[in-house]
């Protein structure tokens, strides 16, 4: 057993100890994505162009083109490919949003240990490691019921035709322009500007919502989480603009929410990118 000083000074590391732990973390993430996320796919796929199949090909052809596109083998039952593919697409969807939040959610991490620590007393000090990951854990599980969301909507936007199997991005100039505008339009209301405020005051957040224990960091983790998601899902939506899998494309979006969250003037951040994305959406429909 570990003599009492020596605990102590560990756990007094704890803001070092959770930075690593999220470093890691972001790292796992976007090493997954590099090497393309169990879909098949290398970087670089996404600059090919998307593929054009036949007008005579019949829907089942279509599902054998999509397979090949993914790198995923056509199996013999449907239901088994269909299960297969969104099993991978919700694993993938939910390695972007851990590589692409975590970033941003990790000053208000790193202030919940910090305040946990000091709210523990001396002889409850070994367990405030423990509610730190379960805030965290508690923040990522919001989204991973987006990314449920989001992969199915991806399923049935490449069944369409409107999202390339190919390439994972929008064939339609139509869906282009309006998530664009949708986007731009949403980063200027007021609902987007309340949950960004939340986001840029995790002080004031943690001081509001604090609930000791482990269920209590969950509870706080998942609440932190439902205001990130309001903040940020339609910029997630754009990923089917610029490629699914376009790995500079989620690093842009990756920096832009950081940037709009953290910096000082990261509400101006937002605004001016919410015009920008207007005009590009308008650009875009009537190009």
């Amino acid at each position: 057993m570990a003599d009492p000083p020596v605990i102590e000074r560990l756990l007094k590391r704890d803001r070092t100890i959770t930075l690593a732990g999220l470093v890691v973390i972001c790292a796992i993430a976007w090493t997954y994505l590099f090497a393309g996320a169990g879909m098949g796919m290398r970087p670089g796929t996404w600059l090919l162009p998307p593929a054009q199949p036949s007008a005579a090909a019949s829907p089942t052809a279509g599902m054998e083109m999509a397979d090949m596109d993914m790198g995923v083998a056509a199996p013999s039952s449907p239901r088994a490919w269909s299960l297969g593919l969104a099993t991978l697409t919700l694993a993938m969807w939910w390695t972007m949003m851990i590589a692409m939040m975590t970033p941003a959610a990790a000053p208000t991490i790193l202030l919940y240990a910090r305040v946990h620590r000091h709210a523990q007393g001396q002889a409850q000090a070994q367990r405030a490691l423990a509610p730190t990951g379960a805030f965290a854990a508690g923040y990522l599980l919001v989204w991973l019921a987006f990314s449920l969301v989001a992969a199915g909507l991806q399923l049935g936007l490449q069944r369409s035709g409107l999202v390339s199997s190919l390439t994972l991005s929008s064939q339609s100039r139509w869906l282009t322009g309006g998530a664009l505008i949708a986007a731009g339009l949403y980063q200027l209301s007021p609902l987007q500007q309340a949950c960004l405020g939340h986001c840029r005051a995790p002080g004031a957040f943690l001081a509001r919502h604090w609930r000791p224990g482990a269920g209590g960091a969950v509870r706080l983790g998942v609440l932190h989480g439902a205001y990130c998601v309001g903040c940020c899902w339609l910029l997630m939506a754009l990923l089917f603009v610029g490629g699914v899998m376009n790995l500079v494309w989620i690093a842009a979006l990756a920096i832009l929410v950081l940037g709009e969250k953290l910096l000082p003037g990261g509400v101006w951040i937002g605004r001016i990118a919410g015009a920008v994305l207007i005009a590009g959406g308008l650009a875009t429909w009537l190009s």
